[in-house]
């Protein structure tokens, strides 16, 4: 069946904007022969993207469309050029929020494909077919997906399936800033945000060696973040106490999470001098907050998108090294549409994995 070029998949998919999910039969774009990896799906967790897309809250989409980007599958077919010894059929693999880049350009020179102009997402992305027509990538909610074999990355041993699922979208969005900025040992870092991004952003910088603080709007996690993640403290940001303790203290805060009333000033404001505020969560609303709050301090105010396949790469080797491990909540992949309402009802603890 996975051989045949014309054979459909089936997934869950919304028809309208909302989280009501149904079963449906879509055709996969055309095979590439020489360098596509198929595979046959058995994992895909749901990412804070995928509520965002399905909802319309980032924009206008085109219905149907399937989501999931955390996706974790054995291969089934291989392209005439992809290397046999690596995705030999059998051989579980991830797949992430990036399916395709340019492969040309300096971005794409440099290892850091997902910046690639002509960079494509795992679902939602518009792909120009060579019969002159265009066709909208469908996610990992599915029984199948298939990309160019540069996106596809064999998962260890070590990390079990359900688990290995949400390192390919939370865990490489938290691991490559945090990389990227050198964060060890004698650095104060936050994490802002407890979900299934901050759960990953916690323990990949204690792993790191950094003294590690978890910040939140409530109390109701600090025993998770101490006691099961390994932060080292805990910061309530909407006691004013406790933020005026932990005025300008924090060298790097990882920011995975926030609302429409942010108050951005003040988490601003417990950034150290020549400190950096890292963000990777994507909101539905502007961001606003005063220039004086980052100019007088020489304070850093940066995005970073997911990461390159060399940083998927290293963090899984990183992730087994350091007993990184993602904490995860299984349902069946039938059940899509009751999961992402549990994960929008805020009741996933950390992450919720799709199993077919």
């Amino acid at each position: 069946m996975a051989a045949q070029n014309n054979m459909k998949y089936t997934g869950q998919a919304a028809f309208a904007p909302g989280f009501d999910l149904k079963p449906h039969s879509f055709a996969p774009r055309p095979f590439d022969d020489d360098y596509d990896v198929e595979i046959q799906v058995t994992h895909c967790g749901i990412c804070g993207s995928d509520l965002h897309t399905v909802s319309g809250g980032w924009g206008a989409i085109q219905y149907p469309i399937v989501v999931g980007h955390e996706i974790i599958g054995k291969v089934v077919r291989i392209g005439r050029k992809v290397d046999a010894t690596k995705f030999a059929v059998g051989t579980r693999v991830g797949i992430g929020a990036q399916c395709a880049s340019c492969l040309d350009c300096s971005y794409c020179g440099r290892e850091m494909e997902q910046l690639c102009p002509d960079m494509k997402w795992t679902y939602n992305s518009t792909i120009d077919l060579p019969n002159g027509k265009q066709y909208i990538t469908q996610g990992g909610y599915a029984d199948f997906f298939r990309c160019h074999n540069k996106f596809a990355f064999v998962i260890p041993d070590a990390l079990p399936s359900e688990i290995a699922a949400p390192l390919m979208c939370a865990g490489v969005t938290t691991y490559s800033p945090l990389k990227k900025y050198n964060v060890g040992p004698g650095m104060n870092v936050g994490v802002l945000g407890i979900g299934g991004l901050g759960h990953l952003g916690i323990q990949w910088a204690v792993a790191m060696g950094a003294t590690v603080t978890a910040l939140s709007s409530s109390s109701k996690k600090e025993a998770d973040c101490k006691d099961v993640l390994g932060a080292h403290a805990y910061l309530n940001y909407s006691d004013p106490a406790q933020v005026a303790a932990a005025a300008q203290s924090l060298d790097l805060i990882l920011c995975t999470s926030y609302s429409d009333k942010t108050d951005w000033g003040m988490l601003l404001g417990l950034v150290a001098t020549e400190g950096k505020f890292v963000l990777v969560g994507l909101p539905e609303v502007p961001i606003s907050f005063h220039a004086f709050t980052l100019v007088p301090r020489n304070i850093t105010f940066v995005g970073s998108i997911i990461g390159s396949p060399s940083d998927i790469e290293d963090m899984l080797l990183f992730a087994v090294e350091k007993n990184v491990r993602s904490i995860v909540q299984v349902m069946p992949m039938a059940e899509a549409a009751a999961a992402m309402q549990k994960v929008h009802a805020g009741e996933a603890r950390f992450r919720i994995v799709l199993e077919n």
